[in-house]
Parts: C-alpha cells; structure tokens; sequence
C-alpha cells in the first residue's frame, strides 16, 4: 500500500485531496501537512498529520523518513492574482516547495505529483483548442513558475529518474473550499452570491472564456494520472486536462434557469482580466486521454445542480 505525504493540504484541492486519498489508500496512508496549524488539526481528526512549512528542508525530510513516504503530492502555491501582488513571496514558495519536494524525492525514492495550471500559458499561445506542446510565454509570475516547474520536473525525471507527474488544471469550482485569490475563483463565488444574495458583482468581462472544472474530476485527474502505467506516459510534465469552458454570461445563463430572480452585473477587476486574456479559452486534453484515460465525468449543467443544492442545504443550516 503505498505511502502518500500531501504538503499543502489546507489550500483548495488539498482539503479535499485529503479525504479523497484517504477513501482509496486507508486513513493511515495518507499523511496532511500544511503550516496552518488549525487546519492540520482539522485533517488530522481522521488520519495522520504534521505541521510543518514546506520550504523547511529538514523538517519535511524527516516526515517523509518518518512515514516512509514513497508518494508526494505537492500542492503548495501562491495563487494567480494574489501572486502578482507579491511576485517575489509567490517565487520563494511556489519554487522552494516544489525544489523541496523534488530534491527529498530523489534522495528517498519517491513519487512526486505537482499540478500545473493554464496560467503556464501566455498571450501567444494558441487560445483555441490549445495544443499540449505549444509555445508558453506567461506574463505572470504564477505562471512563470508552473513553466519552470514543469521544466524542472521533466529534468528531475531526465538525470535522476524520479517520477514526476503533472497536470496542468483549468480553473476548479468546488461546494466545499472558498476561494484563494484565483482569477478564476469568480466560478465558485457566482454560486455562493446565487444562493445567499440572488446577485453577483463579476470581477471578470463578457466574453472571458476559460477552461474549467469540478473538484471531483480534479481529484479523479491527480489519482488516475499518479496510477497510470508509467510505460504509457510519453508526456509527464504536463498534461492538458479539462472539463468545460465558459464565460460569465455563460455560467450565469445556467444559474438563472434554477434561479429565475438571479441577476449579475460586472465590476471588471483589470489585473485579473489582464490575466484571463492571457490564458486560454479552451484546451486540447487528447493527449491524456490517450496516455492515461483522462475521462471528466462533470458538465455545466450537472455541476451547477450540484453546486447550488450542496450550498442551499448549507445556507439553511446557516454554514455560510
């Protein structure tokens, strides 16, 4: 059974990665690290934890010592729009995790999984149908540090044969975990607003299509692609993988039709809609569908059913 360390584990994928590895590998396999201590004790209810900050070297080594960790998941990152409010923090931690994490990798022989994101891409690749091996000139420091940490993945791989895998994640809509300064967090608190205010402010415009997803196939896509047989990967850092894609209108068009009185304006943050410019509109994920069985399982309209009953029941118990 295999031993599987999350750093990371209180942002958006990780909280509920947490529970997701611990479904599949048993309680005691899965071992939650973050440097919030309040979230730490919160994950460690029903498994293993340990609260340390990822870019401490030494501590995270004698974790991964002390479990006999053979798999991690890195999924500790300064987000898109946060990160250019303080592009040299979103470096130290972006890169100084995933060099940690890399480095304790080689000497222990583990597994490591770090996502990617679109934001890898830039304002000269190909917005349409966005091949997996195309130019990547990002203008943000967040996406600076995805095109680096594919690169630096790939060469981990290349000359100490450590096993890296990657994805790289449109924007995630989750019922669960708020949003962390995304520029696409606007998909998750569109539904939010729906259910508690019938209305919504858009930080984004008309017209600013991204690539999407629920958090379920998100945590399909980092099991199955950390499952897949190794032999059937040409690619590895990284893939292409998405569900839906949509802008404003479009998402809102599908709240109204639960939610008649639903009404939305915009309030065009220019940082972010510089950002989603830059990204793409939508993705060509055929290659790992090919290597690995990419399948989404979740559209528009079964997330947005989804998304708004888990949130009323959550509103009527007065949760949020």
């Amino acid at each position: 059974m295999k031993k599987i360390l999350v750093v990371g584990a209180g942002g958006q994928i990780g909280s509920e990665l947490i529970p997701h590895l611990r479904g599949i590998y048993g309680n005691s396999n899965v071992i939650a690290s973050d440097i919030n201590c309040c979230v730490c004790k919160q994950l460690g209810e029903d498994g293993p934890m340990e609260e340390f900050d990822a870019l401490d070297t030494n501590r995270f080594a004698e974790v991964v010592k002390k479990y006999k960790v053979d798999t991690i998941y890195n999924m500790v990152a300064l987000l898109s729009a946060t990160g250019e409010k303080n592009p040299q923090l979103a470096w130290k931690i972006n890169m100084g995790a995933l060099l940690n994490s890399l480095e304790i990798a080689r000497e222990n022989g583990c597994a490591v999984f770090t996502p990617s994101s679109i934001g890898a891409f830039g304002p000269t690749t190909p917005p349409d149908n966005t091949p997996q091996d195309t130019i990547m000139r990002p203008t943000t420091i967040y996406g600076v540090c995805k095109v680096t940490g594919e690169m630096l993945s790939d060469y981990y791989t290349l000359k100490f044969g450590v096993d890296t895998r990657s994805v790289r994640f449109p924007g995630i809509i989750s019922n669960l975990t708020l949003p962390g300064g995304g520029t696409t967090d606007y998909a998750v608190e569109i539904y939010y607003a729906a259910i508690k205010e019938k209305k919504f402010t858009c930080p984004l415009p008309e017209g600013a299509f991204l690539d999407m997803m629920y958090m379920p196939d998100a945590l399909n896509a980092c099991v199955d692609l950390m499952e897949a047989d190794p032999s059937k990967l040409i690619h590895r850092n990284s893939f292409n993988v998405t569900a839906m894609s949509f802008d404003p209108s479009i998402i809102m068009k599908a709240i109204q039709k639960r939610i008649p009185e639903f009404k939305m304006d915009y309030n065009v943050d220019p940082i972010k809609k510089a950002i989603a410019a830059s990204w793409p509109n939508s993705m060509d994920d055929s290659c790992a569908r090919a290597e690995w069985g990419w399948n989404p399982k979740w559209n528009l309209e079964t997330m947005t059913d989804d998304m708004l009953k888990v949130i009323s029941e959550k509103h009527k118990k007065g949760l949020i």
